[in-house]
């Protein structure tokens, strides 16, 4: 996880899924809250390909910071936030 650069998109990310209600208009399947936000809609927010945004979101995932749910042929996205405190401890800590 150090390894990763830090990007400001995947900060935007993370802080848009912290309320997605407020960030992303409704879907067609899936809640925002209960079950995350598709690669599509972020891409849209962020103004790139579904590609980017897939590439964001998959090694968000791969962190452990989002948690992806399939649901029918698309994959939600949403914040792990156990994970994403058990991180700030461990930053907190000077890790």
């Amino acid at each position: 996880m150090l390894r990763t650069p830090v990007s400001e998109r995947r900060l935007d990310i993370l802080e848009w899924l912290k309320d997605p209600a407020r960030h992303f208009p409704p879907q067609r399947h899936g809640d925002p809250v209960e079950d995350g936000i598709t690669a599509d809609a972020v891409a849209a927010k962020l103004g790139v390909r579904r590609q980017v945004a897939d590439t964001h979101l998959s090694l968000l995932a791969d962190l452990g910071l989002l948690r992806a749910k399939r649901i029918r042929r698309r994959t939600y996205y949403r914040r792990d936030e156990m994970r994403i405190a058990e991180v700030a401890r461990m930053f907190e800590k000077g890790w």
